[in-house]
């Protein structure tokens, strides 16, 4: 399965941008299944750092997001279970970064991932 996000783009600081992922390929049960059945999580990639854990949301409806970043972003799924969001309020230059989706576990390929660019 490959999981695509998207929604990116350039905001200047203090903007909101919403991003989705939604999924392709074949797996057993669906591809809704794979939002359904498996913890789900962003992660982001600044230039020059290693990739992190932005937020995830568990499969019973936990959430959990980066210290830097709480209360500024919303991590949720659609009522049928077929994609995942990522709702960024008051998003900072330091947010900037190529912004990817995947199981918590990184069980799923690697997409090309969507960017955010923020200025000041």
């Amino acid at each position: 399965v490959q999981l695509q996000a998207s929604g990116g783009g350039s905001v200047q600081s203090g903007g909101s941008l919403r991003l989705s992922c939604t999924a392709s390929g074949s797996v057993i049960g669906g591809l809704a299944s794979v939002f359904r059945a498996n913890d789900m999580a962003w992660f982001r990639q600044a230039p020059g750092k290693q990739r992190e854990l932005v937020a995830s949301i568990l499969v019973n409806g936990e959430t959990y997001y980066r210290d830097s970043m709480k209360g500024r972003l919303t991590i949720f799924k659609n009522p049928a279970k077929t994609a995942m969001f990522l709702q960024m309020n008051n998003l900072k230059p330091e947010d900037t970064a190529v912004y990817y989706c995947n199981s918590l576990s990184q069980s799923a390929s690697w997409g090309q991932g969507t960017q955010v660019t923020v200025s000041s």
